[in-house]
């Protein structure tokens, strides 16, 4: 990559669920950009290492938090070894994600509260903590990582639906808490997009996806981390606040 090219040089960012599909993708797009990296995962330690391997391969640092940022003691945990590792944070991908899809009726509670917990708390108390590290050097870029399904849910995707929906709404109240210290927030919400965490979405209902999609594909997780490093960079001084819908046409439909 030329040396032009090298936006994030000196940065330092967390990719939260770093491990596999869209959270790889971008903590690779961010390091080979320049970034340092400090990778969250839950359990995947193997390909965690492997994302790990290659973030070095590229001349940039990493260190790997493992912890489930579901539990409410763990954001404030990594940040600490951030802190402490560091330094500094310039950007936060919150990307971990789960989806335990279900017809409302037939969901569990259980259910109904880890989905809320991954996809909306959690990122909560990671901005919580973060922003510290970002409001002393009066810069940063937050870009939470939501989904169609917020805007277009398909059947059995409520508790998803919902918490994405609220992630929606909290990216905009943290443009507004923010933006007077330089830290500007935004979301990408990704259409269908080939990983592991939608397969079962693909398998069971590929044809009713064709037909809401205008573009008649499915994007590679590397098309979502372009979205994100754009919103991510320096180059970025005026957009706030925004969703950024990524989804090959898929809300129109």
């Amino acid at each position: 990559m030329r040396e032009d090219t090298m936006e994030f040089e000196g940065q330092v960012a967390l990719v939260t669920g770093g491990s596999r599909g869209i959270g790889r993708a971008i903590a690779l797009k961010l390091a080979a950009a320049g970034c340092d990296i400090a990778l969250n995962y839950r359990s995947a330690t193997r390909e965690a290492e492997q994302v790990a391997e290659r973030i070095a391969g590229l001349g940039r640092r990493v260190e790997l938090f493992q912890g489930d940022v579901s539990d409410p003691d763990v954001p404030q945990a990594v940040f600490t070894g951030v802190r402490g590792s560091f330094g500094r944070l310039d950007v936060l991908v919150n990307n971990a994600g789960i989806t335990r899809d279900e017809l409302l009726v037939n969901q569990s509670l259980k259910d109904i509260e880890e989905v809320l917990a991954t996809n909306l708390v959690a990122p909560m108390l990671t901005v919580q903590a973060a922003a510290p590290l970002m409001l002393r050097r009066r810069y940063g870029r937050i870009v939470n990582i939501s989904s169609s399904a917020a805007s277009k849910p398909g059947r059995g995707q409520s508790n998803y639906a919902a918490a994405k929906g609220g992630l929606e709404a909290f990216t905009k109240a943290m443009a507004v808490e923010l933006a007077s210290r330089g830290i500007l927030v935004n979301a990408v919400a990704p259409g269908v997009i080939n990983t592991e965490m939608t397969d079962t979405i693909r398998s069971h209902g590929e044809e009713e996806i064709m037909r809401r999609l205008l573009v008649k594909s499915y994007a590679e997780p590397e098309t979502i981390a372009d979205a994100v490093a754009y919103l991510a960079s320096p180059r970025n001084t005026y957009t706030t606040g925004e969703v950024l819908h990524v989804d090959g046409g898929l809300k129109m439909a």
